[in-house]
């Protein structure tokens, strides 16, 4: 009775690789099929593996479509998917240039198609999102946000770093992360004046620091941070300041900090996810995003609503904000 009113949604999975692997893990037993044109990676998942991933399109036992494959890849493989009357949620970018992610938008139809921005539901980000959602904070007056690695020297494989595949540097990988959670929690972005740079790496193509102040719909003030060169280490730092206090969201580690105009300041640390990251590394935490994810994309496909899922309108809006920064220029004074 209860798998009638709330069909399973059967998968297909384009992309073994690390990613692919740990969404295939997530799966379990959704996953009915994956395609990836090294065999033995894709044998390795555990389910029926194809080398072409249009064989996955014509299966009459898939009904979505995850596109975990590189970022290059992603215009094809999503069109086509659509195209074969699939549902799909595909890894940021949903592709490397704005004209194609607003191709891809115009192509989606009444099919689900949603953009992996899965920080979206690391804890920290979700309280974030509660305390503006809530007012508790009062009016908002301003954001601080920062989004950072060590760079190059973090990537398995050049696609993702060279801007001639990736669509960019910085702002395409951790940065793209960023302008989403900004615009989830905050609001449209809408104005940018900024600057980007690649004196660090020295990547023809991909900035490795790009500074900008954004303005939301409502006439919050944002600075925006992303940089390859956070010698610390992976950061992600979204603070929300309003006329009653600050809430920030901080990882890695896990944490929050509520901090009201008046009264003592609360930390909210995570202590059971921050010690399995340290266990299990990056992935345990990441799988705990994507499992939420993932139940937020089959509640959309059965029309239940989407929760946190990011649309594809988002992925498209968060490339576009992308290009305008790296479109910008720096007025001088006479």
């Amino acid at each position: 009775m209860l798998a009638a009113l709330f069909p399973t949604v059967k998968f297909g999975l384009i992309g073994a690789g690390v990613v692919g692997r740990m969404r295939a893990q997530v799966l379990g037993s959704r996953l009915v099929a994956v395609a990836d044109t090294d065999r033995a990676a894709a044998e390795r998942i555990g389910v029926p593996a194809v080398t072409e991933y249009r064989r996955l399109l014509d299966d009459p036992r898939v009904d979505a479509i995850i596109v975990a494959t590189p970022a290059p890849l992603h215009r094809d493989m999503v069109l086509h998917a659509l195209g074969a009357g699939k549902h799909v949620l595909c890894e940021k970018p949903l592709a490397t240039t704005v004209e194609a992610c607003r191709e891809i938008v115009s192509q989606a139809g009444d099919r689900v198609l949603a953009v992996g921005f899965n920080h979206r539901y690391f804890p920290c980000m979700q309280h974030l999102k509660r305390a503006v959602a809530s007012g508790s904070l009062g009016d908002i007056q301003h954001v601080r946000a920062l989004a950072g690695h060590r760079g190059v020297s973090e990537f398995r494989a050049e696609w993702m770093y060279r801007g001639d595949l990736s669509g960019g540097g910085v702002m395409m990988d951790i940065g793209l992360h960023m302008t989403d959670l900004i615009r989830w929690v905050a609001g449209e972005i809408t104005e940018v004046f900024g600057v980007a740079s690649g004196n660090v790496w020295k990547v023809p193509g991909s900035e490795d620091h790009a500074t900008a102040t954004m303005v939301t719909a409502g006439g919050v003030p944002v600075s925006y941070h992303a940089t390859w060169g956070e010698w610390k280490g992976y950061r992600l730092v979204l603070e929300i300041y309003g006329s009653r206090g600050l809430t920030r969201a901080y990882y890695a580690p896990m944490a929050n900090l509520d901090a009201p105009r008046e009264g003592p300041r609360r930390w909210r640390l995570y202590p059971l996810l921050n010690v399995h990251e340290r266990l299990f590394g990056w992935e345990a935490t990441a799988k705990h995003a994507f499992a939420e994810e993932i139940g937020d994309f089959e509640r959309a496909v059965r029309g239940e609503g989407w929760g946190a899922l990011a649309t594809a309108t988002d992925g498209l809006r968060a490339v576009e904000i992308a290009a305008a920064v790296r479109g910008a220029r720096a007025c001088t004074s006479a």
